[in-house]
């Protein structure tokens, strides 16, 4: 017998519209694999694009399509994110969404499941959903969602967070990882993974950590730890000694530490471990210079410990991770 699963996909003005198609796409397939698979006992997705503004929504790049107007209850609504420019004003965005928090609310109260691809957990936040709960989403716009949301757990590494009733996921593409965490739970992980293969999904991503690009990110530190972390990233060969460090900048040990901590969140060893593995990447991706001359360009000795920091801040061996650049 047939299980049907009623999906509600929230749209509004200026959604992204593959954060939409690709999870109605995705389930679709999945479906119809299930139902090959398991010989007409597959599970079917009742899936609606909602909109609780208009019945034509204008979605990223002028594309319009037709929506409904929620009616009952859902067992799961996705909330995209908005196109997003430089320098957004996230207060005047989110003001434009003030039914759609209310919606999300409501449809909380009444037991749906909600999930948010990228920014939109954004307006999950704004809603209120994510308050003491560990959350992620773009990397890219991290700091904005800390500054704005200082009661959530927002954890960037990662690319899709289950806390109880709320999933979220890390940038656009995540849609994919988000359609196939979904299947996996309803159908199966033999379905999964014959869909994954036959739309040439990868494996499911556990971090989204080898994709941060620090360059990207505006900080918002301090001229005084804008300057520690300056001079770290140019003396990236040199053995860290937090004396000297101190030294240097006319300041007792224990004021470099709070003040850089107050700062950046880290501490300046921290810093300067990301910077070396930063530059790494770089030199991974750009290049054939061996692994040795890398680690002596960012003062390492030791393969292992190297590969083990590497691991940990990229989430991937520098083998796999220079073979996935290049």
């Amino acid at each position: 017998m047939t299980q049907k699963q009623r999906i509600g996909i929230l749209t509004y003005d200026g959604c992204m519209g593959v954060e939409v198609f690709a999870i109605t796409d995705t389930l679709r397939i999945a479906s119809n694999i299930a139902h090959a698979l398991q010989k007409g006992l597959g599970t079917d997705y009742e899936i609606e694009l909602l909109s609780v503004q208009k019945k034509i929504v204008c979605m990223a790049g002028d594309i319009e399509v037709r929506t409904k107007n929620p009616s009952g209850v859902y067992e799961l609504i996705i909330v995209p994110g908005p196109e997003i420019r430089a320098q957004q004003n996230w207060s005047e965005k989110l003001a434009r969404l003030k039914k759609e928090c209310q919606f999300l609310k409501n449809a909380a109260l009444q037991g749906s499941r909600i999930a948010s691809i990228c920014v939109g957990s954004f307006i999950l936040a704004e809603a209120g959903l994510l308050k003491g709960r560990r959350v992620t989403s773009a990397w890219l716009f991290a700091e904005d969602f800390r500054e704005r949301y200082p009661d959530c757990h927002l954890d960037t590494n990662e690319i899709l967070i289950e806390d109880e009733f709320i999933l979220t996921t890390a940038a656009m593409s995540a849609s994919f990882d988000l359609a196939m965490h979904l299947v996996k739970q309803r159908m199966g992980e033999k379905v999964a993974r014959t869909t994954a293969k036959m739309t040439l999904l990868h494996s499911p991503r556990r971090s989204q950590a080898p994709f941060i690009d620090p360059s990207f990110i505006q900080k918002k530190s301090s001229p005084f730890s804008q300057k520690v972390e300056s001079w770290l990233r140019a003396h990236l060969q040199e053995p860290f000694d937090l004396t000297q460090l101190a030294q240097r900048f006319l300041v007792s040990e224990r004021t470099l530490l709070r003040r850089v901590k107050a700062d950046t969140g880290a501490s300046p060893l921290v810093l300067l471990q990301n910077a070396r593995i930063e530059k790494a990447k770089q030199m991974l991706s750009s290049g054939n210079t061996s692994l040795a001359r890398i680690m002596e360009e960012v003062g390492y000795q030791d393969v292992a410990a190297f590969s083990r920091l590497f691991s940990r801040i990229v989430g991937e061996s520098p083998a796999k991770y220079r073979r996935r650049m290049q």
